[in-house]
């Protein structure tokens, strides 16, 4: 009987290697106004806002820039799947796990380095830009599955599924996996410079290959 039968994942530093934010990675490419940009995170900080409005905020910032799906093609142009990701998705999918991903990172970067992704995970909760047939931002699906959100979304799937949060995994690098890693009946910080997340984490992996946390889950 499998200890663990869920196993959710963040995607920036984690799924995915060489970023620690793609927003930011956006924001640079599109040179957006970092002055507005503060006052929008520091006014999600300090409760004025929800992160939703935070989130579109950021995207409008985009919108203003005229930016174009080939643009932000470009911007994750140096982007590329973590070491052993896909070897480690398909390892625990054999063992009858049901995977996830939880995370604030945006659907453009896994539509291309993962193309297949949804055959993987069976819950996707993640921002959402949609582009109309000319490559113009026509929509956004901004989650609310972020920061301290992220657990909800892992009660959410351990309630639907009837799992119990002690057989839920969840494998992360950054500080808003802070709370859905202390709600985890394991916590795998992988790939991680924070030491308060290596405090609150079961398990620290420092070797950047997602295959390191199969020993610990299987």
């Amino acid at each position: 009987m499998q200890k663990y039968r869920l196993v959710c994942f963040d995607v920036d530093g984690t799924l995915i290697d060489n970023v620690k934010f793609s927003w930011q990675i956006f924001h640079d490419y599109f040179q957006t106004d970092k002055h507005k940009r503060e006052d929008a995170k520091s006014a999600f900080f300090s409760g004025k806002i929800t992160y939703l409005q935070w989130a579109e905020h950021d995207i409008n910032l985009w919108k203003e820039k005229d930016a174009k799906k080939e643009d932000f093609l470009k911007a994750i142009n140096n982007l590329k799947l973590m070491e052993g990701a896909l070897d480690t998705l398909h390892e625990l999918k054999k063992n009858g796990i049901k995977l996830a991903i939880i995370s604030g990172s945006l659907n453009i970067i896994l539509d291309k380095l993962m193309p297949n992704y949804e055959e993987y995970f069976d819950d996707v909760f993640i921002s959402r830009i949609f582009f109309d047939k000319n490559g113009n931002m026509a929509r956004i699906e901004a989650t609310e599955f972020d920061m301290d959100a992220k657990a909800l979304a892992l009660k959410k799937i351990a309630e639907r599924e009837k799992i119990s949060l002690s057989e839920c995994v969840f494998v992360g690098d950054y500080l808003n996996d802070l709370k859905i890693m202390q709600e985890a009946g394991l916590g795998i910080a992988f790939n991680c410079q924070h030491d308060e997340l290596k405090k609150a984490a079961d398990v620290v992996i420092e070797k950047k290959d997602l295959r390191e946390v199969l020993k610990f889950i299987l």
